[in-house]
């Protein structure tokens, strides 16, 4: 609790010293934000942008489980073709086809899946064929 302010004190010489005596202690230096630059303020106005800046530090989605799980599958695709090795191809697809397989016995809410599970077989054989020192070239 802070202290009191004395009578006869001027109101802001009161709050000005205790701000430089937090400062002396290096109160400040453990907040959070500490040294970053402020936000960009030229954005326009969101009444939201609590809710937003939350939902992202908490990993949070707007999107209905079924569109989050094709964003998933899109990314993996994505990674499975960037891979360094046929395992790291096997083990990317395989993950997500069980959340795939999972969501087709049980369908999540929002919009129809309309995914298959990927066939891993001939994924890594585009893979192959896509590597510039594959065997055969």
């Amino acid at each position: 609790m802070t202290e009191r302010k004395p009578p006869g004190v001027d109101f802001e010489s009161f709050v000005d010293k205790q701000i430089r005596d937090a400062e002396r202690r290096g109160e400040f230096r453990s907040l959070a934000g500490f040294g970053k630059p402020l936000p960009d303020d030229t954005a326009p106005y969101d009444e939201l942008w609590w809710v937003k800046g939350k939902m992202h530090r908490e990993g949070l989605s707007v999107l209905p489980p079924s569109l989050t799980l094709r964003k998933e599958a899109e990314d993996a695709a994505e990674k499975a073709a960037a891979a360094v090795s046929e395992q790291q191809v096997r083990r990317i697809l395989t993950e997500i086809n069980e959340k795939i397989e999972a969501a087709l016995r049980r369908p999540p809410e929002g919009p129809p899946l309309n995914r298959r599970p990927f066939d891993v077989e001939a994924a890594v054989e585009e893979w192959r064929l896509r590597q510039p020192d594959a065997p055969g070239r």
